[in-house]
């Protein structure tokens, strides 16, 4: 049982930095990190919710503190998103999940391979702003609420806060540079987490103690994941993220 929960701050660790470097929430890896360390399933499916916010907050903080956070684009993810992922978690009690999980394993995979052989090299974050203010794609508000309505659907679905989606979306769908999808993701994520966390507390899926135990490791180094992703290449961070999500798509088909 020991073991279990150092297992479980390890995986804080880990989620942490890596949510932290590429601009995601980090249930989507801690869920199958405590399954394989043999928590029931929906403590490893709920339990990361609450435990992520603290360090997405922090790491969010760091991408703000760079001027790299488009609030336009959090504020109407947070309008469109947080309905529907309180939609998504309570339809979880009586969907069938894998299906979903299968054409989410496809579509992170898709991504991943598309940022890894057609990064877009968008190096500064002033790339994407006119002088009015950031350059928008066409019908770009219509795009940015199907998204958010789609992945809070997911999210809620899944028990996660979205961002292994959000930030690619951002990237793909609204031709937002890298840097500046990871900060809108995390921001949205932090928030999308707590109607997610409330549902499925109530619902009696969450450990707290493990939670606790997880948020414990992953504070301090998400901060440190978003200041190597800031000081970093814009180029060379966009492969490092198609690896990454190559690598995550991957291992969720193998585990379905």
């Amino acid at each position: 049982m020991i073991w279990q929960y150092v297992g479980a701050f390890l995986t804080g660790v880990v989620v942490g930095f890596l949510g932290g470097l590429f601009g995601k929430g980090g249930s989507a890896v801690a869920t199958p990190l405590l399954s394989l360390l043999g928590f029931p399933g929906f403590v490893a499916v709920a339990s990361p919710l609450p435990a992520t916010m603290p360090g997405t907050l922090i790491a969010s903080a760091a991408y703000w503190r760079s001027n790299l956070l488009d609030w336009e684009v959090v504020w109407w993810s947070v309008v469109v998103g947080v309905p529907t992922i309180i939609i998504g978690s309570l339809l979880s009690q009586v969907t069938g999940a894998k299906p979903l999980l299968i054409a989410t394993a496809l579509l992170v995979l898709g991504f991943g391979l598309s940022f890894l052989f057609f990064p877009e090299q968008k190096v500064l974050p002033q790339a994407n702003h006119g002088a009015d203010g950031p350059v928008r794609p066409s019908h770009w508000k219509l795009r940015l609420t199907s998204v958010s309505a789609a992945i809070g659907l997911v999210s809620g679905l899944l028990a996660n806060s979205g961002g292994f989606l959000l930030a690619p979306s951002y990237s793909r769908f609204l031709r937002q540079p890298i840097k500046k999808a990871f900060a809108c993701s995390l921001a949205v994520s932090a928030v999308l987490a707590l109607p997610g966390t409330v549902v499925h507390a109530w619902l009696g899926h969450v450990s707290w103690l493990v939670a606790g135990l997880v948020a414990a490791g992953a504070l301090p180094f998400s901060y440190l994941g978003a200041r190597l992703a800031i000081r970093t290449r814009s180029a060379k961070l966009e492969r490092w993220y198609g690896l990454a999500l190559t690598a995550l798509g991957i291992f969720f088909l193998l585990r379905i």
